[in-house]
């Protein structure tokens, strides 16, 4: 769920007089561009907004002997822009999150499937409930209310660092290193534009501890399942299918 992001951008700007007499025809001429590709396993996210090429800007001036003033007004302009292009992408996402509390209760659920992941060497569990089992059975969107856990374990390694496995070549599960939650809520997303809308769906990461893990980009979860609109954005909705009873 880790994404890779760069930000960098182009802000019209020659000297210090233009930054004072023409800031607006500045603005007006600043372009970005945002790509964003996606895959089962991973995305990656380039964002061509202003900031970098002011900064160089900067660092040019200073090699030359350059007016301090100039420098220092580069340089504001680069991490100002950068900083809003970061919060523009990273605020509304965040606070979505915010709206999962930690399902205390998931263990109650159905166990309805583990997944060994060669490539972290990581084993996880997925825990839904009998009714969203219920609806995938049934080939509907899943309720109101849905939550499904996934439970994060590190794998068992042996001596050469390869994961252990059991009698049936399954990953042996090691320590607990952390939850991914997905939650679904009749009127949640409407805040989203509809390039990033997975739905009524929501997402958090939280640590093993059970508190938030502020460090995931949860917006990895967002372009990992938006492509999955026709089975409402589940991968294991086969799993969940094939589940219930």
């Amino acid at each position: 769920m880790s994404p890779t992001a760069k930000v960098s951008g182009e802000v019209a700007s020659a000297d210090m007089r233009r930054l004072e007499t023409g800031g607006r025809s500045a603005a007006s001429a600043a372009k970005h561009h945002r790509h964003v590709t996606t895959a089962e396993r991973g995305f990656e996210i380039c964002w061509n907004g202003p900031g970098a090429d002011t900064a160089r800007r900067a660092r040019r001036a200073a090699s030359r002997g350059g007016d301090t003033m100039t420098i220092r007004s580069y340089l504001i302009i680069a991490s100002a822009a950068a900083a809003l292009a970061a919060l523009a992408i990273a605020a509304p996402v965040r606070a979505g999150g915010d709206k999962i509390a930690f399902p205390e209760s998931h263990e109650a659920g159905v166990l309805f499937t583990t997944v060994d992941r060669a490539d972290n060497k990581q084993f996880r569990e997925f825990y839904a409930s009998a009714a969203a089992l219920d609806a995938a059975k049934k080939g509907e969107p899943l309720p109101s209310g849905t939550v499904i856990t996934m439970r994060q374990y590190a794998a068992k390694l042996d001596a050469q660092g390869n994961p252990e496995k059991d009698a049936n070549g399954r990953f042996l599960k090691g320590n607990l290193i952390g939850y991914a939650i997905m939650e679904k809520r009749t009127g949640w997303g409407s805040e989203y534009p509809d390039n990033v809308r997975n739905g009524e769906w929501e997402y958090q990461a939280f640590k093993p501890d059970k508190t938030v893990n502020t460090a995931a980009n949860l917006g990895a979860c967002f372009n990992c399942h938006k492509p999955l609109d026709k089975q409402d954005y589940v991968y294991l909705y086969d799993k969940m299918k094939a589940a219930a009873k």
